[in-house]
Parts: C-alpha cells; sequence; structure tokens
C-alpha cells in the first residue's frame, strides 16, 4: 500500500465567502486561483493557493448554512495547524496578525508537543487556527 505524503487542501465551511476570502488573502497571505459557484444548489466554492503552492485550502458556502458560531465541541473540525520554519518566523506571525488586528494568543510553548511553540487565533467564523514552530529553531 502507498503512504500518504501530505495534504492535497483543507476544505472549511464558512458563513460568506465574500467576508472570508479577502481574510485568508491578507491574514495567511493565499492567493484566490479558482471560484465556482453554483445557481442550481447556491453553492459557492473558492479555491485558494499557499505560497509556492504548499498547500490549497478551499472555502465554501452552503446556502444553507449554520449561521451560529463555530464550535470545536461539535463533531467535525477542532483547529486547522500550519507550521513555519523558525520560532523567529513565528514571532513575525505575531506581528502580521497584530498589524492586521487579528486578536491570537502570543507565542507559548506547546504542553503537547515538547520543543514547540504556538500561536492561536481565529477567522471571521471563530474557526480556530495556530502557526506551530520548533523553539530552538
Amino acid at each position: 500500500m502507498s503512504k500518504l505524503t501530505g495534504v492535497h487542501h483543507l476544505a472549511l465551511t464558512v458563513t460568506d465567502v465574500d467576508r472570508s476570502v479577502p481574510w485568508y488573502e491578507r491574514v495567511l497571505d493565499l492567493r484566490e486561483t479558482g471560484r465556482r459557484e453554483d445557481p442550481e444548489t447556491g453553492l459557492r466554492k473558492v479555491l485558494l493557493q499557499a505560497p509556492g503552492d504548499a498547500f490549497s485550502v478551499v472555502l465554501l458556502q452552503h446556502p444553507d448554512t449554520e449561521r451560529g458560531p463555530f464550535d470545536e465541541r461539535r463533531t467535525g473540525l477542532d483547529h486547522v495547524a500550519f507550521t513555519v520554519p523558525t520560532f523567529a518566523e513565528l514571532k513575525q506571525w505575531e506581528q502580521r496578525l497584530a498589524d492586521y488586528g487579528v486578536d491570537y494568543s502570543p507565542a507559548k510553548q506547546s504542553r503537547t508537543l515538547p520543543g514547540s511553540a504556538v500561536v492561536v487565533f481565529r477567522d471571521p467564523d471563530g474557526i480556530q487556527l495556530e502557526v506551530w514552530a520548533g523553539i530552538g529553531s
């Protein structure tokens, strides 16, 4: 059996793609590379690409998407974690988030993964996002 080699894309349901796409482009430095809207079903789908084509994020807006806040305690997605190569770059992410007015928790050492640190923040729908790096890097 062949082994998995990476993540192709991550698909997130959002309440309003017109609000979320600019946020993901600005804050996470993703670029929109495709958009599809199905008039029959009302589904709206936007493909965002990370620099260097490292991964893709698909934002989906279903016509009957609940307008309630995201809750990681419900079955399904808990959070999404990204990585950066060094702790210095993690600190740069703190500054980036601050520059864009995004609330975040400052980099702190992880109790779950010793030797690493994490910055935690949320997107416009409250989906928890994280950026991780090794402390000694």
